[in-house]
C-alpha cells in the first residue's frame, strides 16, 4: 500500500473518531472535572455529605444524589464555590446503620455522566467507586471488595483517553511518523512508559505542578510533532525521524501529567493505591491500544481497496493535527493569562 493510502486511512479513521468523541462529550460531563459525592461517617448516626458539581458540563439540576431513606437532613446546606466547581455540604442523621445501604445519584443514566463515590465509614474504612450509567448506585459493603476498585478506575481511565482528543492526536502523529511497524512498536511503548511515569510520581505527590501550563505544553508538543511530519525525510532527517522513540519518551513524561490531572480531581482510595493507580495506568493504554488496533486495522482494509486517491491529500492529516493543536495551545494559554 502506498504511503498516501495510508495517510487517508489514519485520516478518515481519526475524523470518524473525532466526530464520535465529540458526540459523546456533548452528552457528558467535563471528563477532567467529575461530580464527586462524598459521604464522611462521625459518628454511628451523624454523617457529612459533600456534593461537588463542575461549573461547566452536566447541568447542574440534572444530577442529584439520594440517600438511603432512613438518612435525613440536619441543618443547612452550605454552598460554595471554588475554582471550576460548586460544592454543597451538609450533615444527614441516619436511624440506621449505613452498611449494606444503597447510594445512588439520579440522572446519570439521562446524562451519562460520571460520579465519583467517596464513602469513610466510621470503622475506619474508606470506599471509592465511579457511579455510570450503567452502574449508578452503590451497596455499601460488609467489607471492600479491592475488585470493584480495579474495575471501576480500568474503566475510568480507558473512558478518559478515548474522550482525550489532544492525547489520541499525539498517538496518530507517532502512526505517520513512523512507518516500520517494529520502530512503532518502540515508539509507542515508549510513550507508554513516559506518561506512566509522571503519572505516578505526580498523583502520588511526588511532584506538583499546575494543571494549566500542563495542558498548554501537551497542545504545545502534539504541534511540534505537526511540524516535523511536515519535513521532507528525503533532505532532512531529524533527530525526532531518527530516533523517534526518545521523543516520544520525552513527550510521554508530558502527557503523563495531563493525565494525573484528570486522576487528581478523582482521587485514590485510602488503602487501594497502589491498585487503582495501576489499574488506571491499564485502563488508559487498554484505550490507547484500542486506537491503535482501530487504526492499523483500517489500514489493512485499504490495502485492498483499489480506491485512487490524490497525492496532495498527503499533508491532510498532518494540517488537522497542526491546525487543532495550535488552536488548543492558544485557548489554554488565553485561560491561564485571562
Amino acid at each position: 500500500m502506498t504511503r498516501i493510502r495510508l495517510l487517508c486511512c489514519l485520516f478518515i479513521a481519526f475524523v470518524l473518531i473525532l466526530i464520535t468523541t465529540y458526540f459523546r462529550k456533548a452528552a457528558n460531563a467535563h471528563p477532567l472535572a467529575p461530580s464527586l459525592l462524598e459521604i464522611t461517617q462521625v459518628s454511628q448516626h451523624h454523617a457529612k455529605v459533600k456534593w461537588k458539581l463542575p461549573l461547566q458540563g452536566v447541568p447542574r439540576n440534572t444530577l442529584r444524589p439520594q440517600l438511603p431513606p432512613h438518612c435525613v437532613q440536619s441543618g443547612v446546606i452550605e454552598i460554595q464555590k471554588i475554582g471550576t466547581a460548586l460544592i454543597r455540604q451538609w450533615e444527614v442523621y441516619c436511624h440506621s446503620p449505613l452498611v449494606r445501604s444503597t447510594i445512588n445519584v439520579s440522572g446519570i443514566v439521562e446524562s451519562k455522566a460520571n460520579v465519583i463515590l467517596r464513602i469513610f465509614l466510621h470503622d475506619g474504612r474508606k470506599l471509592s467507586m465511579v457511579l455510570t450509567s450503567d452502574k449508578s448506585s452503590f451497596v455499601i459493603p460488609d467489607r471492600d471488595s479491592p475488585l470493584a476498585v480495579v474495575w471501576s478506575y480500568l474503566n475510568l481511565g480507558f473512558e478518559h483517553i478515548l474522550r482525550g482528543l489532544d492525547h489520541l492526536l499525539f498517538v496518530l502523529g507517532l502512526m505517520l511518523l513512523v512507518s516500520n511497524r517494529r520502530q512503532l512498536l518502540l515508539t509507542i511503548t515508549a510513550f507508554t512508559v513516559g506518561h506512566s511515569i509522571t503519572l505516578s510520581i505526580a498523583v502520588l505527590g511526588i511532584v506538583k505542578i499546575p494543571q494549566a501550563p500542563v495542558e498548554a505544553l501537551i497542545a504545545l508538543s502534539i504541534f511540534i510533532l505537526a511540524v516535523e511530519l511536515t519535513r521532507d525525510q528525503k533532505f532532512s532527517r531529524t533527530l525526532m525521524h531518527r530516533y523517534p522513540w526518545a521523543m516520544a519518551l520525552a513527550f510521554g513524561l508530558l502527557h503523563g501529567l495531563g493525565f494525573a490531572g484528570a486522576l487528581s480531581e478523582i482521587g485514590l482510595p485510602a488503602g487501594e493505591i497502589p491498585i487503582a493507580l495501576f489499574s488506571f495506568n491499564v485502563g488508559i493504554e487498554v484505550g490507547q491500544l484500542l486506537f491503535v488496533v482501530i487504526i492499523l486495522a483500517l489500514q489493512v482494509l485499504i490495502k485492498y481497496a483499489a480506491v485512487p486517491i490524490p497525492a496532495r491529500t498527503v499533508l491532510v492529516p498532518t494540517y488537522l493535527i497542526g491546525t487543532l493543536s495550535a488552536f488548543w495551545f492558544f485557548e489554554r494559554v488565553s485561560r491561564i493569562i485571562g
